[in-house]
């Protein structure tokens, strides 16, 4: 008779057994094979459409922005009717570690402070540093006084002409650094000896890195590192053709641009990268992240504060006596608290630039991205029934004016589903006749029928996989993407559960834009690879797509 220990392992075998049989003979098959099974099982048209001869001229800035008030609300609302407003850089004008400023705003509202026999107060606006200076150069906005996380922003301003003063050279001390894995600053420093911005410039263009950085139309950081690195290459001529040759390089090897500074985390988080940027203070007050190692480089983000505009007498007073307060020992050490102040040894690197500059800078970084790595991306519109009206407006109209962010050199296709998918742009690259028979296409969109989302995401994945081998673009570095425009609410044909694995597998990011959406379910789509969920159902919908279009695309 056999033993329980012996019964145990006669289990153990034939539950072993039991395993493989099912991952050898029932386990899904690769994804390029269930994908053409499910495309088998799709009803896919071809549509042709008349290019649209007279698309609208781009929007200019003051028209994409979205109404401050419903979109960047203030953090501190002033208690007075003597006041001034102040845009704030988000790091220091949001809640817990990132709220020192809101906490110095509130207690300088509650303080009671006098001014010619008038209490005074404070209206602190938390937004981000690239986008506070589109509201001030457009005139859409123009606060009293402007606190960006480095001086670069205020360059810009003051070359399109909005007169600006420094008031304080720093409000609280802060760095932008290099985060660079333990394991590969040791195989950097045994090569090159020392880490340094041209270090990792030369590793990265060597392919030794995979780094990650922010968009510097955007991003504080991510524009402080365009400039340190242009300075790197060529410090006399940031536009030379060395300078020119030596971003090139760099850029074709660099895969990860993202939007925003929580993007970047979370992927530095995930172990995804090698390297990124960071800002010293956002490095501290993320334990996840000190497996990286911090090296600081270019301008100080100290914070500094400017006046914008011709301010009045009385609000020049209420200014200088708000930055006062914010240097009082009580809010230095809460400063300090939240991981301000560190580093304050750390001089700058580089030269000053000018405003021009920095702006010629932001433009070669863009046209140089589009250049080295071009993408290969499908649009996919939502046409069911429950896109008509007010949802398919906003999304016609999005994409018409936010196509012209799309880079000529990328190659972009356009589908459309309902109850069957509709291929009504093959793949082609972006120029004048492929962006005009774009806008067309989403011109003629109407709306009607069921909503087969996964349908289409298979048509798209089909197309993008095809495009990579096949035609006269084709190309085997070509990244592919996808933009899913939808409200979401898929409830025909295949489900999410049909595709993810393929999705997985081909490794193909579905940046998803909601109208009146189910959220939920885009943002699932959209975290499979890592890709962006917007909600478009406010009014900056051309101000995000144009944003993310700047970065992907």
């Amino acid at each position: 008779m056999l033993s329980n220990s012996d019964k145990n392992v006669i289990l153990k075998i034939i539950g072993a057994a039991v395993a493989v049989f099912l991952i050898v003979y029932l386990w899904p098959p690769g994804g390029e094979d269930t994908l053409d099974e499910i495309i088998s099982t799709i009803n896919v048209n071809t549509v042709t459409h008349l290019p649209y001869t007279n698309i609208p001229q781009p929007l200019e800035t003051i028209e994409i922005l979205p109404d401050i008030k419903s979109e960047y609300p203030p953090q501190v609302i002033e208690s007075t009717t003597n006041y001034i407003e102040i845009f704030s850089s988000t790091e220091k004008a949001g809640s817990g570690t990132n709220g020192w400023l809101t906490e110095v705003a509130r207690d300088f509202n509650n303080a009671a402070i006098m001014i010619d026999g008038k209490r005074i107060s404070v209206r602190l606006r938390g937004i981000p540093s690239g986008t506070g200076v589109d509201y001030i150069t457009s005139g859409k906005y123009l606060p009293d006084a402007y606190t960006p996380s480095n001086e670069l922003w205020n360059e810009i301003i003051v070359s399109r002409g909005v007169k600006s003063q420094l008031v304080q050279k720093r409000l609280a001390g802060n760095v932008a650094g290099i985060l660079l894995t333990k394991t590969k600053k040791d195989e950097l420093t045994a090569k090159y000896g020392t880490i340094n911005i041209k270090t990792i410039i030369d590793a990265v263009a060597s392919n030794e890195l995979l780094m990650g950085y922010t968009d510097p139309f955007t991003s504080s950081t991510g524009l402080n590192f365009l400039i340190s690195a242009l300075q790197t290459f060529n410090s006399s001529n940031l536009f030379s053709e060395k300078a020119k040759a030596g971003l090139e390089s760099f850029q074709a090897n660099t895969p990860i641009v993202d939007i925003t500074t929580i993007q970047l985390k979370k992927r530095a988080i995930s172990g995804e990268l090698d390297c990124l940027i960071l800002e010293y203070q956002t490095y501290m007050n993320t334990p996840e992240l000190r497996s990286y190692e911090f090296i600081p480089f270019g301008t100080r983000h100290d914070s500094p504060m400017y006046a914008i505009g011709e301010l009045s007498a009385e609000k020049m007073k209420i200014l200088n006596k708000f930055v006062d307060f914010t240097q009082l020992e009580k809010y230095q050490t809460l400063a300090t608290r939240y991981s301000f102040n560190g580093l304050n040894k750390y001089q700058p690197e580089g030269v000053a630039v000018s405003g021009d500059v920095i702006i010629q800078a932001q433009k070669l970084w863009k046209d140089t991205k589009d250049i080295v790595n071009p993408i290969c991306a499908v649009f996919v519109a939502d046409v069911s029934g429950s896109m008509d009206g007010r949802p398919l407006n906003n999304l016609r109209r999005s994409l018409i004016n936010g196509q012209y962010y799309i880079g000529k050199d990328n190659l972009i296709g356009l589908i459309s589903y309902s109850n069957d998918v509709n291929i009504d742009l093959p793949i082609a690259k972006f120029d004048l006749k492929q962006r005009s028979l774009f806008a067309g296409a989403v011109r003629d969109l109407q709306a009607g029928g069921s909503t087969s989302t996964f349908d289409a995401i298979a048509v798209a994945m089909y197309m993008l996989r095809d495009q990579k081998a096949v035609g006269p673009d084709a190309d085997p570095h070509l990244k592919p993407k996808i933009f899913l425009l939808s409200d979401g609410k898929s409830n025909t044909g295949h489900s999410l559960d049909d595709i993810k694995l393929i999705v997985q597998e081909l490794g193909m990011p579905v940046y998803t834009i909601g109208y009146n959406a189910n959220l939920p379910e885009l943002t699932d789509i959209a975290s499979i690879n890592e890709a962006v969920c917007i909600n478009a159902d406010t009014d900056n919908v051309t101000e995000n797509l144009k944003n993310l279009f700047t970065t992907v695309l």
